[in-house]
């Protein structure tokens, strides 16, 4: 079969959207024809392209086919809305003229959905929606829109994409909850995790890279990756506040649209550390930096957000702070497999007891780390992306109706 992608991230975007893509779109094409429809190259990308207005080429048996959108970087909104508009419209004249026997759609830019919902129905094409982000509730829980009258008409336009797929596949349970809450049928939505992929034994703790990330601290809480919209970032650098005086620091690898504010409210504080991405051979030092590493999602953005770096870590055989609610994905996972503890994520005083707890008990922490990687067994990325792939084939083996409704 021919299967259409639509998601304007694609390496040699480092996005992690773009990686999950690569993943899905080079394991359906050991078995069917795969086509992407993507913008020019401008989430930290690792080349950069010359403006041309269509570009076709093949990249690990995938035609990737990319439109002339703007290229701006992505850490200016307006600039980076600009990208989304331009790439939306000329990704959907040229998607609806390749006539694939199934449209698979991912969540860049945030209403990719919907235009991937409109491109299936133009062909008079199955549907199938993998929902990484969910919008527009990020928008709104992420302080990014206030609710209004466009807000409400994108969830409305949502909701029938919604409707309208042949498969909704989502990240986690909670995720999958609150699409049921939607109105999307049961039948139609599916659980397939990012899950973990083996990962490279870790250097030793006094390998120079390792010290650098540790920052001189005793005990290290670790939080590697973006400083995005969805994290409880107050409550963590409050505990950090109140863990100033027992040898342990909190240090943050990464950026995002937070950082600079978290940065200013700390003040200088001497047990918080901000470093900037390591290069992906580093990876393996940074993982190893931590003696405990924080998931994070703030209350209200549960199901909404799913942190996919939780498989990484558990991969890495390293033990977990989820500091989100208890219905959280990641939360549960961690609880249910012992392989690290879970705290409020409007309690910094909760999350404090929770390191001086772990740090105090060396023993309980090594045993978690233990934990992790039989826990990472158990989501192995290989076998989702088979699911995955399953889930595909399946669609387009329905009988299609239209699926709207």
């Amino acid at each position: 079969m021919h299967i259409l992608l639509f998601n304007e991230y694609y390496p040699p975007d480092t996005s992690a959207t773009a990686k999950m893509a690569a993943a899905v779109a080079e394991t359906l094409a050991t078995k069917h024809q795969v086509t992407v429809v993507a913008g020019r190259p401008s989430y930290d990308p690792d080349e950069y392209y010359p403006y041309a207005f269509h570009r076709t080429g093949n990249r690990n048996n995938v035609t990737v086919e990319r439109v002339g959108s703007t290229a701006y970087p992505r850490h200016q909104m307006r600039r980076r809305v600009s990208n989304y508009l331009s790439y939306l419209t000329l990704a959907v004249p040229r998607a609806i003229a390749i006539r694939a026997d199934v449209v698979l759609s991912m969540t860049d830019p945030p209403v990719a959905g919907i235009a991937g919902a409109f491109v299936a129905r133009m062909c008079d094409r199955p549907f199938v929606y993998n929902i990484r982000d969910m919008y527009p509730d990020m928008a709104i829980g992420g302080d990014i829109v206030r609710p209004n009258s466009l807000v409400a008409r994108w969830e409305q336009m949502h909701r029938h994409a919604l409707r309208q797929a042949a498969r909704v596949i989502v990240l986690g349970d909670d995720m999958r909850d609150r699409i049921l809450a939607k109105g999307a049928a049961p039948d139609r939505v599916v659980v397939v995790r990012d899950g973990s992929s083996p990962s490279a034994p870790l250097p030793e703790r006094t390998h120079p890279s390792v010290q650098e990330v540790r920052s001189g601290f005793p005990f290290v809480v670790l939080h590697a990756g973006n400083l995005g919209f969805y994290g409880a970032w107050s409550t963590l650098l409050k505990a950090a506040e109140i863990l100033r005086n027992e040898n342990t620091g909190l240090v943050f690898v990464g950026d995002g649209a937070n950082r600079a504010a978290m940065e200013s409210s700390v003040n200088g504080s001497p047990n918080v550390r901000f470093l900037p991405f390591r290069p992906v051979a580093e990876i393996p030092h940074v993982m190893a930096a931590g003696d405990l590493h924080v998931i994070t999602v703030k209350r209200g953005l549960e199901g909404v957000v799913v942190p996919s770096k939780l498989y990484s870590t558990l991969a890495a055989g390293r033990p977990v702070l989820v500091v989100a609610p208890l219905e959280c994905d990641a939360a549960r996972i961690v609880r249910e497999s012992g392989c690290g503890l879970v705290a409020d994520p409007d309690d910094p005083g909760a999350v404090a007891r929770a390191v001086l707890e772990l740090r105090d008990d060396p023993a309980r922490l090594a045993a978690m780390a233990l934990r992790a990687r039989d826990t990472a067994e158990k989501y192995a990325r290989v076998n989702e992306l088979e699911k995955f792939a399953g889930i595909i084939e399946d669609a387009v083996r329905l009988p299609y109706h239209g699926y709207s409704s």
